[in-house]
């Protein structure tokens, strides 16, 4: 799979072939753009380096501020000013975290520093990167876990330069920029230095190598050189005070000359920096081919993990790129926490849960279950340590929480692992953390009340009580396991039972349809309150959107009434956005498998592909890939209820690791599916040799391996109808109906459009 990633894939606007059939239904609202970037990444690591332009949202490429719709243009053309580090990777609407530590190769006067250069000639596979600029220097770079090597190829004159500054970071959209609160380097030896920035609350530390005979080194401030200086120490910078500053290597190149530059980083001082860097390198240098040739072994042990089979190289393309995407992030750093000083796991770039809770993470236990049980503590020890578990986590201190967008999701990976039985995890700790953050911020409310606004939230925090029960069940609190199935059943109150639909509230980036259709623990009791199967399905339908006309999607700077009546259609945002990503697999409960086959089909073949603009919408860290990576191989995981659903996978034959063992999925019948060509449905299923009526398996058999067989055909067929998926309500209880004792609304909640806010993903 190493050799079919395009980084490439979803760094520019969407680019897809008109869409046909269903697909052509969906309206898109967020930003027609997978926001990816191309730089050299880590699994799961902590650095990431790329070209600075200072584009919209990862500083890579040439988009300005959007929100919405087509996004517009900064510049034409690949542009960078040079390389910076700390990227993030498809993020929505993030706007100015990280890209800290520029270094331009230079060959004009150091009053040009922040000029950009046009990009020729890049390439890039997983672990490296590489552009020519119009200088005629002739960029790479690679990183490691906690490192980053730079590696230019200068042509012949009498003053060239490696620039690092220290001073900027951010984007170059409005109120982008990141300024350093405080900052400090110095030369330590010929070749050496060190220093520190704190951005936005968090010590950041950088050890440099540089091995260049004859080149000067100094460092410079406001742009102007310090030859006799060693040390610069800036203990109150301010946005009307900054000036750049930083420390260069300049002298003369011959032509084809290369200067290899090597960083370590640390949260943790400049020391640990060196220590770090020292490490990723084994103190070889120069360390570029080996340090590229270990990063480059371990993307392929990540990437080789799953097989698939096709003949279309394009198809394949999509696949091991999607499955690259989705192990870019979260950030692992372990020993790394800058707020506290214990040693121990410790993560960011959580950027958000409410983005990767539903796809990456289980993809991440499935393929890598004791780096998902280092999250699980990572999470819990924040958690202890700041008073909250995060919907989402920066490297910042006071991360911002991202609380508008949900409630209790980090509950679903807890539940997972624990009914999986994963060991590393101390379950009474953890129980601790899980009941009370359930308390805070909106739970209060839904305690006092029975609901919250947002009602999503109410969503939220009863699937959390529903997954934290498992948890008091395995430490033996029978009681408060007996008070959280209770509790649990609170959900019923976010709905309107003469619609059944969800209440009138606000919405974050969606509307009441994009929420109604989830994967609750109580779908049986659900489907009763929306007038049963024939009326659930009905609302599905017209959803995503059976038998409507088709729509035009938001250009460039779409205006508001053209939003409004967009939000107005309540339909399916065919995967450009998170909110309703699980929701074609409802109908696995109300007996209509194949519903679900058509809409997967459509979006699998007709929303992803390759080149620049091959992503309908934000990859958000991951979340939107690794939703692709699930449904083309048929299945999908209803988090934190331990469950897997089967469906028609798009792979003739494909094998992964799961948690405990090998799955192979292998089908007879199968057809290569095309854009626009014939669904296939599922006939027949057999796991381990054993006939399987139902459309589920349990995470626990699954996650043992083995093979599991689909039989497809042309037409829809009885598999899966009869034998749902399982729903779960306290024993003796009746199906739910809207609670009179919890209707008391604290105040009138008008219908909105939805919420868009800028600060979040």
């Amino acid at each position: 799979m190493f050799d079919d990633v395009d980084p490439f894939i979803g760094t520019g606007r969407t680019d897809l072939p008109a869409q046909t059939g269903l697909a052509a239904t969906w309206w898109w609202p967020k930003p027609q753009v997978g926001n990816t970037h191309p730089g050299a990444t880590y699994p799961l690591g902590m650095v990431s380096a790329c070209a600075y332009s200072g584009g919209y949202p990862t500083g890579y490429g040439p988009f300005d501020l959007s929100t919405e719709g087509l996004p517009p243009r900064l510049h034409d053309g690949d542009h960078a000013s040079g390389f910076t580090h700390f990227q993030q990777s498809g993020t929505g609407a993030i706007r100015k975290y990280y890209n800290y530590f520029r270094v331009s190769p230079m060959l004009e006067p150091l009053d040009v520093l922040g000029r950009t250069w046009e990009l020729t000639e890049e390439a890039a596979n997983p672990g490296y990167y590489a552009a020519t600029l119009d200088s005629g220097v002739r960029a790479e770079i690679t990183v490691g876990p906690k490192s980053a090597i730079h590696r230019y190829t200068f042509p012949e004159h009498r003053d060239a330069r490696v620039v690092v500054d220290f001073s900027m970071g951010g984007l170059k959209i409005p109120y982008g920029a990141t300024v350093p609160l405080r900052g400090h380097l110095e030369s330590v030896a010929p070749g050496v230095a060190q220093g520190e920035i704190v951005v936005e609350g968090a010590p950041l530390a950088v050890h440099l190598e540089c091995d260049v005979e004859g080149w000067r080194q100094m460092l410079w401030y406001d742009r102007r050189l310090m030859p006799g200086g060693t040390r610069l120490d800036l203990d109150h910078i301010r946005p009307t005070t900054l000036r750049p500053f930083g420390l260069m290597w300049a002298g003369p190149s011959l032509a084809g000359q290369t200067v290899e530059l090597r960083i370590g980083f640390s949260l943790r001082g400049e020391g640990q920096a060196r220590k770090n860097l020292h490490r990723d390198t084994a103190e070889v240098v120069p360390a570029f081919d080996s340090r590229r040739a270990d990063t480059e072994e371990q993307w392929r042990e990540r990437l080789d993990a799953i097989r698939v089979e096709t003949a279309d190289p394009a198809r394949r393309q999509v696949f091991a790129t999607a499955l690259y995407h989705s192990l870019i992030k979260p950030s692992f750093a372990a020993d790394e926490s800058p707020f506290w000083p214990a040693k121990g796991p410790w993560v960011f770039d959580v950027s958000t849960m409410w983005d990767i809770y539903r796809t990456q993470l289980p993809l991440l236990t499935a393929l890598l279950p004791h780096k998902s049980v280092e999250l699980a503590n990572a999470l819990l020890t924040i958690c202890e340590e700041e008073g909250n578990l995060p919907i989402g986590y920066r490297m910042a201190r006071g991360s911002d929480r991202f609380g508008r967008q949900g409630s209790a999701l980090a509950h679903t990976l807890l539940s997972d692992i624990c009914q999986l039985g994963l060991p590393g995890i101390d379950w009474d700790w953890a129980l601790v953390h899980l009941a009370t953050d359930l308390r805070r911020t909106y739970g209060e409310d839904y305690l006092l009340h029975g609901h919250a606004h947002p009602i999503s939230h109410t969503l939220d925090l009863a699937f959390g009580y529903w997954c934290t029960r498992h948890v008091a069940s395995v430490v033996g609190d029978d009681a408060l396991a007996e008070e959280f199935d209770q509790l649990a059943e609170r959900w019923v109150n976010a709905y309107d039972a003469s619609t059944g639909l969800l209440k009138d509230s606000t919405y974050y980036e969606g509307t009441r349809h994009n929420y109604s259709f989830r994967l609750q623990h109580d779908m049986e009791g659900r489907i009763a309150l929306a007038g049963g199967d024939d009326r659930f399905v009905a609302l599905l339908d017209e959803f995503f959107g059976y038998g409507a006309d088709a729509v035009v999607q938001p250009g460039e700077s779409p205006s508001s009434e053209e939003m409004t009546a967009g939000y107005e259609l309540g339909r399916f945002e065919g995967l450009n956005n998170e909110p309703d990503m699980e929701a074609p697999w409802a109908y696995y409960y109300a007996g209509r498998p194949d519903r679900t086959a058509e809409i997967v089909h459509a979006i699998v073949t007709q929303q992803f592909g390759t080149g620049r603009g091959g992503l309908p919408g934000n990859d958000d860290s991951g979340g939107l890939s690794s939703w692709y990576l699930w449904a083309a191989l048929g299945l999908f995981p209803v988090a934190g209820q331990n469950l897997f659903l089967i469906h028609p996978p798009a792979f003739r034959y494909s094998t992964m690791p799961m948690a405990r063992g090998s799955l192979t999925i292998d089908t007879s019948g199968f057809v290569e599916p095309t854009p626009g060509g014939p669904v296939q449905y599922i006939q027949s299923v057999s796991f381990n040799g054993a006939s399987l009526d139902s459309s589920w398996l349990s995470g626990t058999d699954l996650h043992e391996g083995g093979r599991l067989h689909i039989s497809l055909g042309p037409e829809p067929s009885d598999w899966g109808r009869a034998h749902r998926p399982p729903s779960f309500r306290p024993a003796g209880a009746q199906p739910p109906h809207p609670n009179p004792t919890f209707q008391v609304e604290p105040e009138p909640i008008p219908a909105s459009a939805p919420e868009v806010i800028e600060e979040t993903s």
